[in-house]
């Protein structure tokens, strides 16, 4: 892939004139050109760091660069993927850079990341960088260079210590985690001198106007989208989301100040345009931004938006959908038992699933994709049987629908009630179940590897010694084999494999998160897990206790 790939980028804003004195910075993305620059986040830093005049930004990708200073500064990732950690350490290869931090000195820049990854846990990373940038960018990516200008020509020691003051950026180098033993659990999270905060608080941007697309190119993966962050978070906060409870609080942008204008400015470079955000049809003007976008004049515009809450599924919403050229609409139903969407706080009733179906084809869509999840606690064989017998009464309710039921395994995620669950070892056979009477029912079925949920749940709960295990891996190529070698050979040096994946965890645990808050106190979401538990008729072991 050639320069000319950035030639053919239509930008929605003027990059400034860096300055004589500006900042060398290079900011990465750890997958290739056409996957990093689909990122909303990516542009959006991207474009901050353009747009300032004492900082020059150079980007990176696993394919493609534009022309890279010489002495960089400052290294940034953003990290929207658990496994991309393998193309972060080849990149850093590539630039000349020890892997770990511990190894790098006043030549090297300092590298930082950010993104949902690091966000949610950035422990089985941590060694790789000197930074960590917890929460949202708008507020952190400015102050971090502010403060970065205060000690530009300090030695690397001053930087970090100085950084580590700001809020939201954490310097894992400067905390010490101490086990019961090498392969035991976490004992204690602390700072190395008492000037280094104990806590470090995820940052939350507030305002009512939120993110829209900086670039747009026929090279993105998503082919000329001008994408348009509707909504932030989601207020439905059931109890397994990170999407929900690692964003709070719920956030719209607004109708006429944001969501128009963007628009309009989108539809100056290109036809297509993107909703984004995790409860789009929740934003509390939806109807009025819909009958927006029905105007005659938007007749050649197609209109793509993410997957949204079941019960907005109405008529004008498909009929919308389909004369904007969308075939097909997502919505997550979970389950089709009421007893686990009760546990897990999904509030939704089967029969607005069957009418958001009946709507959806009265509308003129051709097809409709349902998200379940296999492994939720308390799940039993009954609650299988009630998705299967729900996919049958929706295929009835609108024949000649497309109906796809994708399935994922409940992996358990930081700072949610969830996260001192561990994954159900019984999860794969009951994606094959469903798999087994679904198709045979002509229902097509499409599950997440299970693996790949083992390889999931080992990151999102892992602490710093998992990093020792992702170098290894990495050299053994990504596959559940590789990480089971791994553990083999580094045994005695960290947990084994059933620890992190498999195992309840005691709520007495240090989590190796402990030193990072997100929205809400752990009391709170103990609160919640006790909710969830009330729900579970049979308390049984997979019920994390006190005891």
């Amino acid at each position: 892939m050639s320069i000319s790939v950035f030639d053919s980028e239509r930008l929605l804003f003027t990059p400034a004139t860096p300055d004589m004195n500006a900042i060398p910075i290079i900011f990465a993305f750890p997958n290739d050109y056409t996957v990093g620059i689909t990122s909303l986040g990516y542009q959006i830093v991207w474009a901050t760091l353009a747009l300032r005049r004492d900082v020059q930004v150079s980007r990176l990708f696993t394919d493609i660069h534009e022309p890279l200073p010489t002495q960089p500064e400052l290294l940034g990732f953003s990290v929207s993927w658990e496994l991309d950690y393998v193309n972060i350490l080849e990149r850093l290869e590539f630039l000349n850079i020890p892997i770990r931090s511990v190894n790098r000195d006043d030549s090297h820049p300092l590298v930082f990341g950010g993104g949902p990854v690091l966000t949610a846990n950035p422990e089985p990373f941590a060694d790789f960088f000197d930074l960590v940038l917890l929460g949202d960018g708008e507020d952190l990516l400015p102050n971090l260079i502010t403060a970065y200008q205060q000690v530009r020509t300090a030695n690397r020691e001053t930087k970090l210590k100085h950084l580590a003051q700001v809020p939201g950026i954490y310097v894992p180098s400067l905390y010490q985690v101490s086990y019961e033993s090498q392969e035991g659990k976490i004992t204690s999270i602390e700072p190395i001198t008492a000037d280094i905060p104990r806590i470090v608080q995820k940052q939350t941007y507030r305002g009512n106007t939120l993110s829209a697309s900086t670039v747009v190119t026929e090279k993105a993966a998503w082919e000329n989208i001008f994408m348009v962050e509707v909504v932030r978070s989601c207020p439905e906060m059931c109890r397994f989301c990170l999407a929900s409870y690692l964003t709070l609080p719920f956030r719209t942008a607004s109708l006429e100040n944001s969501l128009i204008p963007a628009i309009e400015q989108g539809l100056t470079v290109t036809k297509r345009i993107g909703l984004l955000g995790a409860s789009v049809t929740q934003h509390p003007e939806f109807n009025e931004l819909l009958d927006y976008l029905s105007q005659p004049k938007y007749d050649d515009v197609r209109l793509s938006i993410a997957s949204v809450r079941t019960n907005t599924v109405t008529v004008q919403l498909a009929e919308t959908l389909a004369k904007r050229d969308t075939k097909s609409l997502t919505i997550a139903i979970e389950s089709g038992s009421d007893k686990i969407r009760k546990i897990i706080n999904k509030k939704l009733e089967n029969e607005e699933i069957v009418q958001a179906v009946v709507n959806a084809k009265a509308g003129g869509l051709k097809a409709l994709k349902l998200y379940g999840m296999v492994g939720i606690p308390g799940e039993e064989s009954e609650d299988l049987e009630a998705t299967l017998a729900l996919m049958k009464q929706l295929k009835k309710a609108a024949p000649g629908l497309k109906l796809t039921l994708g399935c994922s395994t409940f992996v358990p995620k930081s700072h949610t009630p969830f996260q001192w669950f561990g994954v159900n070892p019984e999860a794969e056979k009951r994606l094959k179940f469903l798999e087994k009477n679904l198709r045979k029912n002509g229902i097509e079925f499409r599950p997440e590897s299970y693996k790949w949920s083992v390889i999931q749940a080992l990151i999102s709960r892992g602490d710093r010694r998992v990093s020792h295990l992702l170098e290894l891996v990495r050299g053994y190529g990504e596959s559940l084999g590789s990480y089971r070698r791994a553990f083999k050979e580094l045994r005695g040096q960290l947990p084994e494999l059933d620890y992190y994946v498999y195992e309840n965890w005691h709520l007495d645990n240090i989590l190796p998160w402990h030193h990072l808050q997100g929205p809400l106190p752990e009391t709170t979401l103990k609160k919640h897990l006790a909710e969830a538990n009330s729900q579970i008729k049979k308390q049984s072991s997979c019920t994390p206790t006190a005891v």
